[in-house]
């Protein structure tokens, strides 16, 4: 793809963000963040045999959990507040 031929493609991106930047964002990483709790239970079978890695995984898992339910409240209060 030639130079000319990306710039057409992406000139107008972002012209009509929908949201606030700090929104998207937020949406963006909850996103990320469920895809990636959605796996931990397969990496933690995955590791059957092996105590310190399923460890691992479970930590993660709790951790991750903890910050989904943060941005989520988080969001929800933008709602609330009509700043969203």
């Amino acid at each position: 793809m030639s130079l000319e031929t990306y710039q057409k493609e992406v000139a107008h991106l972002g012209e009509s963000p929908g949201i606030k930047d700090h929104d998207h964002d937020m949406i963006h990483d909850l996103s990320r963040r469920l895809d990636a709790l959605w796996r931990y239970d397969q990496y933690i079978a995955n590791a059957e045999g092996y105590e310190s890695v399923q460890a691992f995984w479970k930590k993660v898992k709790e951790q991750e959990q903890g910050n989904v339910a943060e941005l989520k409240k988080l969001l929800s209060e933008h709602i609330r507040l009509g700043d969203f």
